[in-house]
């Protein structure tokens, strides 16, 4: 049922007076999700977003383009192997990736704190260009806001990302199907230790760096051996974990991983272990699940180990007819445990 809300406008759900936004809601999990699927989608609900994938698959005469955006509040601004404008680059040009296109142009909207200094606004700059030179796309438009001291955490920035899909390619969260192989490009939870790392939250030196990266060009080499990639995501917000959840339930699948499979540093899972962790919920900002047809598993993993971003790309599990909408872990002592979305906020502010 529909209510009326502020100043009497269409409110698509009932919004309690006492309710209000909490950092759960940027988690990348179950509270992110209702957020979308009780106040985004039904205001702006379309077939695109409907979707429900990391960008909108648009029709445009004479083919197809991908566009996705994302906004970076990652706190501290500069962290071990990486920083905010390096991970705003690399974040949307993967999105788009993720579609199934070539990424090509991005558009940067900057809000700045009264007091930052140049000299970090350059570096920052500085960074996203060297991203974008890595990416192979231009930053073609952008804006710039600022707002008074101590009401804007030094620096955020939203980008934008467009690229063209080539003709006959489809790629999509709805297109897992039983039999498929699932398959991740290397060790996961790098990004999400190394920043907190850099809060100084540890109480102790580590020498992890956040494994942001674009990867465009892993998916440019997989996609010329396989025309039957059925889906591919950058496991950001909420880890390996969420994101094959919100898979499995796109799909109307299962899906079975297998523990031995999934890499994990040593130092990340000391720290994990420590800290009451699961690496499968933490972020990663240059890594990607794809899922496949079977038969062509072999050599999409051959062509990634070739490349930069995928030599330690292995099988991890399988799609399955059953359960539904559920992700099961078969672990390395034999037993099998469901693997559920992430419901709060794990790390908060990590991209």
């Amino acid at each position: 049922m529909s209510n009326p809300d502020i100043n009497g406008a269409y409110c698509p759900v009932p919004l309690p007076h006492n309710d209000q936004i909490v950092l759960g809601h940027g988690s990348g999990g179950k509270m992110a999700a209702d957020l979308i699927s009780k106040i985004f989608l039904p205001a702006f609900d379309n077939p695109a977003l409907r979707a429900g994938d990391d960008g909108a698959v648009l029709d445009v005469p004479g083919g197809q383009i991908a566009v996705s955006v994302d906004s970076h509040v990652v706190s501290p601004l500069f962290f071990p192997g990486s920083d905010i404008g390096h991970l705003a680059v690399c974040g949307t040009v993967n999105d788009v990736a993720m579609m199934g296109a070539r990424p090509l142009y991005l558009t940067a909207g900057f809000i700045l704190e009264e007091g930052l200094t140049l000299d970090t606004l350059i570096r920052i700059v500085s960074s996203m260009k060297a991203a974008a030179n890595e990416a192979g796309v231009q930053i073609v438009c952008g804006d710039t806001k600022v707002v008074q001291r101590g009401k804007g955490d030094g620096l955020y920035i939203t980008t934008t990302g467009l690229g063209i899909i080539p003709p006959g390619i489809s790629i999509s969260g709805t297109l897992a199907k039983p039999g498929d192989a699932v398959i991740l490009s290397g060790p996961i939870g790098d990004h999400g230790i190394s920043v907190l790392a850099a809060r100084g939250e540890l109480g102790f030196e580590t020498d992890i760096q956040s494994d942001s990266a674009p990867l465009n060009h892993l998916v440019a080499a997989m996609m010329s051996v396989s025309p039957n990639i059925h889906v591919l995501r950058d496991p950001t917000r909420g880890g390996v974990a969420t994101t094959l959840n919100e898979i499995a339930a796109q799909s109307q699948v299962g899906i079975i991983l297998n523990e031995s499979d999934i890499q994990v540093r040593p130092a990340v899972a000391a720290v994990c272990e420590m800290l009451g962790f699961d690496p499968l919920y933490i972020a990663n900002e240059g890594k990607l699940l794809a899922i496949i047809a079977k038969e062509d598993a072999s050599k999409v993993i051959s062509i990634m180990k070739e490349t930069k971003y995928g030599e330690e790309a292995r099988i991890i599990g399988e799609v399955t007819t059953n359960p539904r909408n559920r992700v099961l872990l078969k672990t390395e002592i034999g037993s099998t445990r469901v693997v559920d979305v992430l419901m709060g906020e794990m790390l908060p502010r990590i991209c």
